[in-house]
């Protein structure tokens, strides 16, 4: 059952990372629902961090020179001020020790943690994105950069949900493909090394260690897999349809987010 865990994530990780090379966005919203259901969901948001920001470092060793440096100062400085914010709103609910418990016949079946219910919905918000043809063509000018990096910051943090928000403030910048995706690529890795840094900060306060974590095995295969993904979107995964992506993974974040809100998770 374990290896199962290992084929999972790693699957996960190398298709989601072959295909956002283009669109700029799916590797978190898929790896979240995926590493939730073997960590708890503050815990997998942590685990997807660490996976998405490896994969990040890769993508800007190969795509980084061709950001566009103006849109990177512009969406980039905001979101990481606003993603310190949403990384430290996840560790408030997670330390919460408040809880909503569901109970049948005098037995609690399903418990609902402020952190569940955030994240769920959050995910079931994102999910929306994907699968609703409205939301699908939200595209903002280059003016409200600066409002799209506090927007994608802050859910970053919070939920590991960035990428749909920042590919949409982006997409009408002018950006040619090479410049969106080395710019997307850098804002991202941003975004990642300031969130991370305050979970850990955050995780040596409450008294762990790094050693403590026992995900580490899982983050490594799926870190792995999505350098691998990256590689191979980068020659052969251009011609994918995004519609079909986007829609199979709104599915995906929609059953999970629904699942968490529910305490089935």
């Amino acid at each position: 059952m374990e290896h199962l865990n290992y084929i999972v994530v790693g699957l996960a990780a190398f298709f989601a990372a072959g295909l956002t090379m283009y669109s700029g966005f799916g590797l978190g919203t898929l790896m979240l629902p995926v590493f939730a259901l073997f960590f708890p969901v503050e815990m997998a948001v942590v685990a997807t961090a660490l996976v998405h920001g490896a994969n990040n470092v890769f993508k800007v060793s190969i795509l980084g020179r061709h950001a566009d440096l103006e849109v990177v100062l512009k969406f980039g400085l905001t979101a990481i001020v606003a993603a310190v914010f949403g990384a430290l709103a996840l560790g408030l609910f997670a330390q919460s020790d408040s809880s909503l418990n569901i109970d049948f016949n005098d037995k609690t079946i399903s418990r609902i943690t402020p952190a569940k219910l955030i994240v769920g919905l959050l995910m079931i918000g994102f999910a929306l994105f994907e699968l609703l043809p409205r939301f699908r063509q939200l595209e903002f000018d280059r003016r409200y950069l600066p409002l799209g990096g506090v927007l994608s910051g802050f859910f970053g943090g919070l939920s590991g949900h960035q990428g749909a928000l920042r590919s949409a403030f982006l997409a009408k910048t002018g950006l040619t493909t090479e410049r969106f995706v080395g710019s997307n690529a850098v804002i991202g890795f941003l975004v990642d090394l300031t969130r991370i840094a305050v979970y850990v900060a955050l995780f040596t306060a409450a008294g762990g260690e790094l050693g403590d974590f026992g995900g580490w095995p899982l983050v490594i295969t799926g870190s792995l897999a999505a350098f691998c993904g990256v590689m191979i979107g980068k020659r052969y995964l251009h011609k994918v349809t995004m519609s079909s992506v986007r829609t199979l993974v709104g599915i995906l974040l929609f059953g999970v987010g629904a699942a968490l809100v529910s305490g089935m998770l």
